[in-house]
């Protein structure tokens, strides 16, 4: 079970996406889903130990592993999107908490300037617009889960909790 449980790290490593229990089934071999879960849960242990800088977790989409949070911050500059500017950031943060929402209520709370962050995001996959009569509806897409490493329930609550003074 070693080589399967091995082989189970290595496809959540280099996968970009998230993997489901049926892909991750599918790759180790591991036919038994309390067998296969049983492997992600000492997976998951064991990457829960100070000694390791990531995590492995369960988005909407499945499992990934994740940079732990504490350093998060002092990896963010190596990752593709460390273009994403305070203004986009913030932008991102009220498209989260608040979606769907209306471009016009992003406009009126951050200025012209979101019009841009807009742009920027929707480019990089991180949001969806929709035309809503002379305006556009805004909402997070699947990406921005992958993006962020957790689910969009869980990044609703850290950011409640976090940056209330911008959700008001």
């Amino acid at each position: 079970m070693n080589e399967k449980r091995a082989l189970v790290e290595a496809a959540l490593f280099v996968s970009e996406n998230p993997l489901t229990l049926d892909k991750i089934s599918k790759i180790s071999g591991i036919t038994s889903k309390k067998d296969l879960k049983e492997v992600i849960d000492e997976i998951k242990k064991e990457f829960e130990k100070d000694s390791h800088g990531i995590e492995l977790t369960l988005t909407s989409e499945g499992y990934q592993f994740q940079v732990k949070d504490r350093f998060l911050e002092v990896v963010t500059g190596l990752t593709t999107y460390a273009d994403i500017s305070r203004g986009a950031l913030r932008t991102l943060s009220l498209v989260a908490i608040k979606q769907p929402i209306l471009q016009s209520e992003i406009i009126k709370i951050q200025g012209n300037k979101a019009y841009n962050y807009i742009k920027n995001l929707e480019k990089k996959g991180l949001i969806n617009t929709e035309k809503a009569g002379r305006t556009r509806l805004i909402k997070t897409t699947k990406e921005f889960e992958r993006y962020f490493g957790k689910s969009l329930k869980e990044i609703q609550e850290r950011l409640k909790t976090k940056n209330y003074d911008i959700i008001q």
